[in-house]
Parts: structure tokens; C-alpha cells; sequence
């Protein structure tokens, strides 16, 4: 009988250690190592048929399929994935729970009609799935195959027989090996779980998609243990009280990272947003100070935004600095250039700043935006609702230049806008359409966007 060996790994990032640890020396976590019995070495383990021979070969001899990308006929979905599903690969889907990650698995599994689709789950039961599809409306397909099991031994004996073309597992935190002891969710068995579909994916050349769950708390380490060994990693954002879900690419091999796709939750599933820039500024109330339109870029798309920020007196010894959906060290350095390039004493108020439509942006181009939407909530001064705004502000107080500067322009221009604030050094381009007013430091943004708005 083989001796068992037993091994504590942190949750968190999955660092191992020999004996128990208080602190991870890696993440710096507290009380997060659990004990994990190492499962005995087994030959012929995960029987997933026979795996192609290897051979060193010359990268011109390497041919390529002429069908590389299949659609999933959801474009906001395609233009993350860099043009669609391509074969063999391994998609992992995050996300907070109840965020929509497997109503768009569902909703994609169904629009794939004429491809052969198993959805493997480990969380609901057969008839819980066929009444959420029930509840979306979805159109049924004989051609979508539900599996209600955990167990990869078992998986791995029936997942030949259907012969899927794509595959589908919700999520990979329920998968697990019975040859280790350790419970569903832990590093070790998602680890496990992983490379067993990962070995299927490319022996197979079919597509896989992981679903994972983050929790706020970091709970359930997967996900973030397995990004490195996956081809594509989603992550679903969006806030509860919002309709809006945005899917962005963190990571992926075969396309861009770093770009979006907006969908709004409604009662029969996801839907689409093909103009994104015209809904989150729909319920814009014009003439309101604090309120300014940003041009940010996601991705490869050019989004219009409202930011939107109140300064009122502080009731407290020590001044409220709260944002949503803009970096929090970012409006300290905003505020503290205001205070010390523009004169504006700000530390007597409380700043409150908010990115309107419940999504996020990190890109410096906003900050002209949020510094004219501060200033003008300040001085109660509204600026003009046809005015949009782009540039990074410097510590010195300069309007430094930005990128692709005119998609933003032109997305301007499509949606009405009459003035365009940016930076000098962009003045580029040349258009009658649309006012493109060239500033150099936040004094001259801030003396410009405030005339217009009191002339």
C-alpha cells in the first residue's frame, strides 16, 4: 500500500507549503491553507481516447484549417471572443454569481442550432435547467445535450459517446476527482478539473467553455488559479441595481484583449446594446451642473459616458472622497491638482463622483471630463450638454494628448455633439461637422467648457 502524502495549499493563489501557515508569504492571506491529501499516482487516468502522436515539425509545414472561427450569432459575443469560437480552444467565463454568465451560455448554446452542444452542469438538475430555457424562451434544439454529473471519471466515459461540438461546464468548481480528498472548489481539484477539459479541447479540437465563480470575498480561488492555462478568460461585470452586463476580454490568445461587449438583463435572458453610447446617456438630464460627456475608448470601440460629480460642504472633521466606477486614487490626484494648479480649495467639501450606467472606466482620458463635472458642481455652473471632453491631466496641470482620437471624434459626431474639447496636441483633424476646441492646461478646459456654458 502506497504511503499518503499530504500537502497544505493556499486558497487564494495556491501556493503550497508543507505544514500549516498563518500568512501566505505569497498573497499575503490570512487563515487561507487547507489540507490536501495528494492523490496516489494511477496510470491511464482521465480516459479521454488516445492522444495524437508528437512530432517535432518545421513551423512552414504547419497547416491551418480554412474554417478557423465558428459564430455564435451574438456579435457583441463574437467581438470579444476576436470574431468567434475557435476550435479546440478553452474560454473561461467569470464572473459574480447570479451576474448572467450562465444565461449567456444558455442563450449562445441555443443560437449554435445546428452544432452539436453538450452543457454539462453541476449545480442545477436537468429539469431546472430545461425550466430556466423554458423561462428565456428559447427555442429547443435536439441538438443541445444536458449532462447532470461532477464526478470526471464519469464525464470522461460519456463525453466521447456524444460526440459534442462544443462543450459547455457549469461551472468548473463543482467538477471534481474522486482519487483526491480534498472538497469540489479547492485549488487542487479546480487544477485537476481544468486540465482534464484542457487535454480534451486540443486532442479533440473542440471548444470548451469554463464557467467560474468569484465571489467578493475571494472565497473560491479557481478562477484566478486557472487563468494561466486557459486560451481566454471573460470576466461578466456589472452592478446588481444596473441592467447593463459588460463581458470583457482579460486575457485571450487568438484576439484583442481588453475589449467589450455591452448587453442589459431583461426578464427573457440578455439582449444586445449595438449602440452603447446612445444608452448610457439617455436618461441625461441637460442643464444639471456636475454632469460632463467623456469619450472613452474599451477595447477598439469608442464609448460616450457621463460622469457626473457632487461637491457639497463636509459635515465631518475629515472630507468624503467616494467614487463608482472611476479609480479612487485617480480623483485624489484630481482634486489635489484642482487645489494646487487651479486654486480651488476643495478640502472643506465632500466630493462624491459617479460613471453613469453602472460601468467602469480606468483610461486617463476621462480625467478632463471629471475634473470640468467637479468644477462645475462646485461653482453650480452646468456645462453645455453638447460638449464632450477627452485629455489626461499631468500633475503639472497640463492637458496631455490621447489615443485614437478620432473614433472618438467620430462617435461625437454621430451622436449629435456640437463641440469637442481635447488636447492641443491632437489637433489633427479637420472636420466642419463638429467644434474641435484645443486646450493646453485644466485652467484653459475649465475657462473654456465654462463660457460656453454662461454665454
Amino acid at each position: 500500500m502506497s504511503k499518503v502524502h499530504s500537502k497544505y495549499v493556499c486558497q487564494s493563489c495556491a501556493y503550497e507549503s508543507t505544514r500549516w501557515i498563518g500568512k501566505c508569504p505569497n498573497c499575503e492571506a490570512w487563515n487561507s491553507f487547507t489540507e490536501e491529501v495528494e492523490a496516489p499516482k494511477t496510470k491511464g487516468r482521465h480516459a479521454i481516447g488516445p492522444k495524437p502522436a508528437s512530432a517535432v515539425v518545421p513551423i512552414t509545414e504547419v497547416t491551418i484549417a480554412s474554417e478557423l472561427r465558428t459564430s455564435t450569432y451574438i456579435p457583441e459575443f463574437d467581438r470579444v471572443l476576436g470574431g468567434g469560437i475557435v476550435a479546440g480552444s478553452v474560454v473561461l467565463v467569470g464572473g459574480d454569481p447570479g451576474i448572467g454568465k450562465s444565461t449567456l451560455m444558455m442563450q449562445m448554446a441555443a443560437m449554435l442550432n445546428s452544432q452539436v452542444v453538450l452543457y454539462i452542469t453541476g449545480e442545477e438538475s436537468l429539469q431546472q435547467i430545461k425550466m430556466r430555457a423554458e423561462r428565456l424562451e428559447i427555442q429547443l434544439s435536439e441538438k443541445l445535450f444536458l449532462l447532470a454529473e461532477t464526478n470526471l471519471d464519469i464525464i470522461g466515459a460519456l463525453i466521447d459517446k456524444a460526440s459534442p461540438d462544443i462543450v459547455i461546464v457549469d461551472s468548473i468548481q463543482t467538477m471534481f476527482r474522486p482519487d483526491f480528498e480534498s472538497a469540489p472548489g479547492t485549488v487542487s481539484q479546480v487544477r485537476e478539473a481544468t486540465a482534464f477539459f484542457i487535454r480534451y479541447a486540443k486532442t479533440r479540437d473542440v471548444p470548451v467553455f469554463l464557467i467560474g465563480h468569484v465571489t467578493k470575498e475571494g472565497v473560491i480561488a479557481g478562477p484566478r488559479v486557472i487563468e494561466h492555462m486557459v486560451d481566454t478568460v471573460l470576466q461578466f461585470e456589472g452592478e446588481q441595481h444596473h441592467a447593463y452586463r459588460i463581458l470583457r476580454a482579460l486575457k485571450n490568445r487568438f484576439g484583442s484583449t481588453n475589449e467589450i461587449g455591452i448587453f442589459e438583463m431583461h426578464d427573457k435572458g440578455l439582449r444586445e446594446v449595438t449602440n452603447p453610447s446612445e444608452a448610457f446617456l439617455a436618461e441625461r438630464r441637460a442643464g444639471a451642473s456636475g454632469s460632463t460627456v467623456v469619450a472613452s475608448i474599451e477595447g477598439t470601440r469608442p464609448l460616450l459616458v457621463e460622469v457626473q460629480a457632487l461637491v457639497a460642504p463636509t459635515s465631518y472633521g475629515v472630507p468624503q472622497r467616494s467614487s463608482t466606477g472611476f479609480d479612487s486614487k485617480r480623483l485624489q490626484m484630481l482634486l489635489a491638482v484642482l487645489e494646487k494648479r487651479v486654486g480651488l480649495r476643495i478640502g472643506q467639501y465632500d466630493v462624491f463622483v459617479n460613471v453613469a450606467g453602472g460601468i467602469r472606466v480606468d483610461e486617463p482620458a476621462v480625467d478632463v471630463g471629471m475634473a470640468l463635472s467637479i468644477v462645475s458642481s462646485l461653482k453650480d455652473a452646468p456645462v453645455d450638454a453638447r460638449i464632450v471632453a477627452v485629455g489626461e491631466i499631468g500633475l503639472g496641470g497640463e492637458i496631455r494628448s490621447v489615443s485614437q482620437i478620432e473614433k472618438r471624434i467620430g462617435e461625437a459626431r454621430k451622436l449629435g455633439f456640437k463641440r469637442f474639447i481635447l488636447p492641443k496636441n491632437n489637433m489633427k483633424l479637420r472636420t466642419g461637422e463638429i467644434e474641435l476646441m484645443e486646450v493646453e492646461t485644466i485652467d484653459q478646459a475649465i475657462d473654456t467648457a465654462l463660457k460656453i456654458s454662461s454665454s
